[in-house]
């Protein structure tokens, strides 16, 4: 099935990854997502490149572009440009995160969108967001949604080095929310008839990361500490080592009740009433020592013998601390529905799949990430300037893809 968008066209302006990871999940849920693209490209076609440039593949770039199709034009054109307005008027959808300040010189800012075409939905993703003297800053994520929301140093212990921010993390948050937005403002369209601007930002979404954090901060004045292993005061919720160089993280937030079942996997049921360990309190007041016994305990067996024992256990709450090859062996990871496979033309190749299901509606990947200007001519078409393909070609207006 084509999934709960199919019928909605939407037209991509985004470049690497936080435009067109909003982009990407429409067209997974269905959306026919016609990605406009400059001349050289999307810079995240680089990636292949930046990450192994003797890999055949790109793999990061075409998580957030399969099933879109591409068009490749120089929106510093009168013809690019014109094409490229074509395209929108006639779109349910504009999902951008290019600066707002260059798009308004082009006359594709959401005033002038937002006006021209009352039922379309204006998706910006921004940096910093659409108001502040910071709202036309250039910004990745882990300038805006890791460093600067708070996120970095909320993980940096006192005297240590912040740590590095995986790829995209923020890009990926900042484009699911974007498509759930899109997703709103389509079903306010369906009552009312009229479209909207909906926003939001790289350093929004950090904030709303850390809002466990910043909730305390704001409602207490208090800012929670930084934690480390060796001095939880709940030594129930903390990762611990086995024998064979295993990490696992027990996660018994609610303290009384999950530490007796901790007590008896470490093979010590008479801790539960031990003085020093009965309470809560007592368990914060003494957890470096309990930590440290525990520590010794747990390195005494094999991480697949503890898990025997864990299982035993239905008030134990745990998790294995996976890499990404101790995932891939995760059956937990095959059955959650996390891999899907894309149609190559051949085959299918296995990727990563975008984390909403419909149970009324499934989607399906549809084909790979398009080559530049792979759908140029088939879009022209589409509004009926096929003909005219080879003159904006050569004046430099468009790119059409040239088949190996």
């Amino acid at each position: 099935m084509p999934g709960p968008l199919e019928g909605v066209k939407v037209v991509e302006l985004g470049v690497w990854v936080a435009g067109p990871a909003a982009g990407g999940i429409l067209a997974d849920w269905g959306a026919d997502v016609i990605k406009i693209e400059p001349l050289a490209g999307d810079p995240a076609r680089t990636f292949q490149r930046m990450l192994g440039s003797d890999m055949p593949t790109n793999p990061v770039f075409e998580m957030d572009n399969r099933s879109k199709r591409s068009i490749a034009v120089d929106l510093a054109t009168d013809a690019g440009l014109g094409i490229a307005k074509t395209l929108i008027a006639d779109a349910d959808v504009f999902v951008t995160n290019v600066r707002l300040a260059g798009l308004d010189r082009l006359g594709l800012d959401p005033d002038t969108l937002t006006a021209e075409h009352p039922r379309l939905i204006y998706a910006a993703i921004t940096g910093f967001g659409l108001e502040g003297p910071d709202k036309d800053k250039a910004a990745y994520d882990i300038a805006a949604f890791w460093a600067r929301s708070g996120i970095a140093h909320m993980l940096t212990p006192e005297g240590a080095n912040p740590p590095f921010q995986r790829g995209g993390m923020g890009d990926h948050n900042a484009g699911l929310a974007g498509a759930a937005a899109i997703s709103a403002a389509l079903y306010n369209r369906e009552k009312t008839g009229e479209g909207q601007l909906v926003s939001t930002s790289l350093f929004r979404e950090g904030v709303f990361t850390l809002s466990f954090d910043l909730s305390v901060t704001v409602g207490w004045g208090l800012t929670l500490g930084v934690g480390s292993r060796e001095t939880m005061h709940n030594p129930s919720t903390n990762n611990y080592v086995t024998g064979d160089g295993k990490r696992f993280w027990v996660v018994g937030l609610e303290a009384d009740r999950h530490w007796p079942p901790l007590a008896r996997v470490a093979g010590h049921p008479e801790w539960i009433d031990d003085p020093r360990w009965a309470t809560a309190v007592d368990r914060a007041m003494n957890g470096q020592e309990l930590i440290a016994e525990l520590d010794r305990i747990f390195v005494t067996k094999s991480l697949a013998e503890w898990i025997e024992i864990f299982d035993t256990e239905p008030e134990f709450f745990w998790a294995p601390v996976n890499s990404p090859d101790d995932l891939l062996a995760d059956p937990q990871f095959h059955a959650s529905g996390a891999l899907i496979e894309v149609p190559d033309g051949a085959t299918t190749t296995t990727m990563i799949a975008t984390p909403c299901d419909f149970h009324g509606t499934p989607w399906a990947a549809r084909s790979l990430a398009p080559k530049l200007g792979e759908h140029t001519v088939e879009i022209l078409e589409s509004i009926g300037r096929a003909g005219e393909a080879d003159t904006l070609a050569a004046a430099g207006a468009i790119g059409v893809h040239v088949p190996d």
